[in-house]
């Protein structure tokens, strides 16, 4: 596939200081990219690599187009456009309408138009699926789930009962979306099931990273909001609520019946504890650990930050000394009162 620079300046919206008929194949680093490729400028870390790329053309702020040197196309927000340019040079095999013969659909399964069904995807009693989804190989949708219009599950994508899909949800292969949430009742060094009766409902517009699991409520629903993006390997335990916009790295962790606001981020490792209320537009930190809830929009965080592994021994000793030390101080202020 090609592009002229004249049809991305359209297509972006774009000021194009250069030649409108240069054609572009690709996308690539200031570094890698060569003839025929556009690049882009959005982190000033990269800046001095401006000058020396072999880019045909870069995507640039107007600030810093005068130091390229090669055709520009100037926006005012360089890392959104290099996005929408990726999205025309997708190279993601397109997968052609129709059903596998070996996908095994139940007769009360209702499919839209121009859907595709790969090989060994099991689509359970009473399912929807609206036009243009997409299943992945070895996909299974249970009994009572909803997909909505332009939904692509990859491979190996597992939908337990009375899940709900808005419109154009991704979800990348090895999730599991609706398996039973962690609760059990002890009693006698035992533990009873407590069976979890509620369901799983996602918004529009959301993507879900690989081998993530979102489980499903134990009576009311764990609930996903509009344009919510989770990447690989998080833990969403039942009955937890995120709001719209909101996005989590790999590897963070949401106990039960939690509710995270609109637009928040949750870095890489993050932890928050179950029954909390997190405000709107909340940044976590990565490996932060939130034990309480937060009524104010912020950057919050609560690990050690890297330092030499000498230096954090002795202050790992020093933490242990703590209490001590702040029993010591108090009984040293109460000597001293009146003294002064």
């Amino acid at each position: 596939m090609q592009l002229s620079l004249g049809e991305l300046a359209q297509h972006l919206g774009a000021e194009l200081r250069g030649d409108a008929g240069i054609m572009i194949r690709g996308v690539a680093t200031l570094q890698d990219a060569g003839a025929g490729m556009v690049s882009f400028l959005a982190n000033p870390s990269y800046r001095s690599q401006l000058a020396g790329s072999a880019a045909s053309a870069v995507i640039v702020a107007a600030d810093v187009a005068d130091e390229a040197p090669c055709a520009t196309l100037v926006v005012k927000n360089p890392y959104l456009s290099f996005a929408l340019v990726t999205q025309l040079f997708d190279n993601r095999p397109q997968p052609r309408a129709g059903i596998h013969a070996s996908a095994v659909i139940a007769a009360s399964a209702r499919l839209g138009n121009n859907v595709s069904i790969g090989p060994n995807v099991v689509i359970g009693e009473h399912c929807e699926l609206g036009d243009g989804c997409e299943i992945g190989a070895n996909t299974v949708i249970s009994d009572h789930c909803v997909l909505g219009v332009g939904c692509i599950l990859r491979a190996n994508v597992t939908l337990y009962h009375d899940v709900v899909l808005g419109e154009r949800v991704q979800i990348h292969s090895g999730t599991v979306i609706g398996a039973d949430g962690f609760g059990f009742a002890p009693d006698k060094g035992r533990w009873h099931k407590i069976a979890q009766l509620g369901g799983v409902r996602i918004g529009n517009d959301v993507e879900i990273g690989a081998n993530t699991c979102i489980d499903r409520g134990a009576l009311g629903n764990t609930e996903i909001g509009d344009n919510v993006i989770l990447d690989n390997l998080i833990q969403i335990a039942h009955n937890v609520k995120v709001g719209d916009g909101t996005a989590m790295a790999a590897c963070t962790g949401i106990a039960g019946s939690t509710s995270i606001g609109k637009h928040c981020t949750l870095g890489g490792n993050a932890g928050v504890a179950g029954h909390l209320d997190i405000a709107d537009g909340v940044h976590i930190a990565g490996k932060a650990l939130i034990s309480k809830s937060i009524t104010e929009a912020g950057a919050y965080s609560s690990a050690t930050p890297q330092m030499p592994m000498q230096e954090w021994r002795r202050n790992a000793v020093r933490f242990r000394q703590l209490d001590d030390m702040a029993k010591r101080l108090q009984k040293l202020e109460k000597s001293q009162e009146g003294k002064v």
